[in-house]
């Protein structure tokens, strides 16, 4: 049997579909998958596949294992000596050999519910890294073998449905955190699928075939047509088109292409027909180089301990720190018994673990989580969440992030006193409605109506004409007016250029009369949102493919900081780090594919939620809405959850402070010994307390 290495399922190599590939053989359950392995480049890109299961299964696991052990707990609670002395109810539920009924209920809750900790435990001391695992591990081994020895003889009182409890919360703890973390690492399983599953091959005997993009070979020729994705890098052989490259290069402008010039694969074809011969396929290209960048650095990303670890790691070191001060205490210098020695260490120690501790962090998560999701703020990742505290720096990308990543008409200048702006913009648009060129579809779009139109023709790379109102119009290009010798006296649209516009000029009756101005369109709230953060003290930069023109123009508008021009896919993780080695915390804010490796590269990446799947399964939180306002609105939140999780471990561990004195015996001779029941109680008001303080956790506006 072999693994499926996109799905992960169990493949008869007999059955399966086999795939021979870099000296190695793959076997996939379907067609699907092998195409889909294919378009990957490598077989390091299923990794992320493999990643994303394993939380899942991890998640599931936990869960079936806490609702198991719960089920068992129920007994165990009610035949506990403990909880009958309490309710009075010894000779209701009592029975001969009830205790050894105790004994294998809470058994099978322990080698059960209680074997994630106790690998955790081994793990954890194995890498000489003790954390949350080895303080639930000691303390359940504590528990379970001194209540063991309590039904065998020993004189004490057993802990077992202390022990039952707490096993119960700490997989409750786990379950809600693996929730939390779910889906985090799907970057390299999405960007496989931004390419199509096939292509149109042109055959040696010049039919076209659809053929899956793993039977692409170098020099192949490829039809592309209109409106498909480009499905590998190559060069044009016949063709003239626009293409939406917007998403792997960050230009927000479409880009002319004609025969020689270069396609990258996921790009989007416009309106033309391309024939393309290919240069790049698998590993090599374009797009399978991004996923190599976004591995590299999701696998750098910093793993610091969270809150709770560390909180855990401390109270270790006083749980076993504390029990054995206390049985060498009792012992050695009051010469105590051994039994009553030792009820005392192993009460102190089961203390020590608070059952809050196990959700003190969950549970502000998964509040804060539910009050971010409400306002459109999705959070995929824990702990680059709680990193969010700390941002100094945040760099957002342009197309798409600041703007809207679609153009828009930004200016009407009028040359002469015949027309009027609207005027002009309408006679423009008539024109273009004709158009299935982006830049005609923009101009289009931006008039309320437009005139009828006769005799539409296209003027092949310069523009377009048409007989409109018994006017004959042309919407032309510079390259038109050059040509044609047609003075531009104007110095607005000298202006408009230099802020890396782009400008279409306006001819009625062969006269030039105004010029209409292009860009990406800011976003509205983009100017509000760089204000706010500035006054929380946050550096605002932007990052962007487009051209310094641009970039300078759309800086100024927003009073940005900083800003970086023309810098490419490659380049923009770089970047990133480039900041970061500033000594500053860094958030990334980003919709494109260009964008996932600097996503995954900064200290928080944020994703617009309307943008590309990559950016978002690469992001640690997404804003669904598309507005910069949230990055503020997240900011806030997390400092919030940080303070109420600060205030909850607090709670939960220390209340230790006064519990492991008394749990000692530190008052014994004043009559003051904190006892198994009284400590168990106190466990129970500081979940109580840690669960309703997680309730009060509120998100500002």
């Amino acid at each position: 049997m072999a693994k499926d290495p996109i799905c992960g399922m169990e493949v008869d190599e007999a059955t399966g579909i086999k795939l021979e590939k870099d000296g190695k053989a793959y076997y996939f359950c379907s067609e699907s998958d092998r195409n889909e392995f294919l378009a990957q480049g490598h077989a390091g890109q299923a990794a992320g596949a493999g990643h994303t299961a394993h939380h899942g299964h991890m998640a599931a696991d936990f869960r079936k294992r806490f609702w198991v052990s719960l089920a068992f707990t129920i007994p165990i609670v009610i035949f506990s000596p403990m909880i009958q002395e309490f309710f009075g109810l010894e000779k209701a539920v009592s029975f001969p050999g009830s205790m050894y009924a105790l004994f294998g209920l809470s058994s099978a809750v322990f080698f059960y519910g209680g074997l994630p900790f106790l690998r955790g435990l081994f793990d954890e001391l194995k890498e000489k890294q003790p954390g949350m695992m080895t303080l639930i591990g000691i303390a359940i081994v504590t528990a379970y073998v001194y209540s063991a020895a309590v039904v065998f003889g020993l004189s004490g009182k057993e802990f077992f449905w202390e022990l039952a409890t707490l096993i119960d919360i700490m997989l409750l703890g786990h379950w809600i955190e693996m929730r939390s973390v779910m889906g985090a690492s799907r970057a390299l399983e999405e960007l496989a699928r931004l390419m199509p599953s096939a292509a149109h091959k042109i055959m040696p005997d010049s039919s076209v075939k659809d053929v899956p993009l793993g039977e692409l070979n170098v020099r192949d020729r490829i039809i592309i047509k209109p409106g498909e994705k480009i499905p590998a890098d190559g060069d044009i052989i016949e063709g003239d088109s626009s293409v939406n490259e917007a998403m792997l290069t960050g230009e927000s402008k479409p880009v002319t292409k004609a025969r020689g010039d270069e396609v990258i694969s996921g790009s989007i074809n416009g309106e033309g027909a391309l024939t393309v011969e290919i240069k790049k396929t698998g590993k090599d290209s374009f797009l399978s180089q991004v996923i190599e960048l976004v591995r590299q650095a999701q696998a750098t990303k910093s793993r610091t301990q969270d809150l709770a670890n560390r909180a855990a790691l401390w109270l270790t070191i006083i749980a076993i720190s504390a029990g054995a001060i206390t049985i060498f205490t009792w012992l050695a210098l009051i010469h105590k018994d051994f039994a009553f020695a030792l009820e005392r260490a192993v009460t102190v120690m089961i203390i020590t673990c608070p059952h809050a501790l196990g959700l003190a962090v969950p549970l502000v998560v998964a509040v804060s989580t539910a009050l971010a999701a409400a306002s459109g703020l999705l959070i995929r990742n824990r702990a680059a969440f709680e990193r969010a505290r700390n941002i100094q720096a945040i760099i957002f990308d342009k197309t798409g992030t600041l703007t809207e990543g679609r153009f828009g008409v930004t200016d009407k200048i009028v040359f002469t006193n015949d027309i009027k702006a609207d005027e002009l913009l309408k006679y423009a648009a008539s024109v273009e409605s004709r158009s299935e060129h982006l830049i005609a579809k923009a101009i289009a779009s931006s008039a309320k109506d437009v005139f009828p139109v006769e005799g539409f023709k296209a003027i092949t790379g310069k523009g377009a004409m048409a007989r409109v109102n018994s006017r004959d119009i042309k919407v032309v290009s510079p390259g038109y007016l050059r040509e044609n010798n047609i003075p531009i006296t104007d110095v607005r649209a000298r202006e408009l250029s230099l802020q890396g516009k782009t400008i279409v000029f306006v001819l009625i009756d062969a006269k030039l009369v105004g010029a209409i101005a292009l860009a990406d369109i800011i976003r509205p709230e983009s100017k509000r949102a760089i204000a706010l953060l500035k006054e929380m003290g946050i550096k605002c930069m932007m990052l962007t493919g487009d051209n310094k023109e641009v970039a300078q123009w759309v800086a100024r508008r927003l009073g940005l900081d900083e800003y970086f021009a023309e810098v490419l896919p490659q380049e923009k993780a770089a970047k990133v780090k480039e900041v970061q080695q500033r000594g500053l915390v860094v958030a990334m804010i980003g919709d494109g594919i260009n964008d996932a490796p600097a996503l995954a590269q900064a200290d928080i990446g944020i994703a617009i939620g309307a943008g590309t799947e990559i950016a978002v399964e690469t992001a640690d939180i997404i804003l669904v809405r598309s507005n910069p306002l949230d990055a503020a609105a997240i900011i806030n939140l997390a400092r919030a959850t940080y303070r109420k999780m600060a205030q909850n471990l607090a709670w939960a561990c220390g209340y230790n402070a006064f519990a492991i004195p008394l749990a000692a015996g530190v008052f014994y001779k004043s009559g003051l010994v904190l006892s198994p029941a009284a400590g168990a109680v106190l466990m129970s008001l500081s979940t109580v307390i840690v669960a309703v303080n997680a309730r009060f956790l509120k998100i500002k506006k």
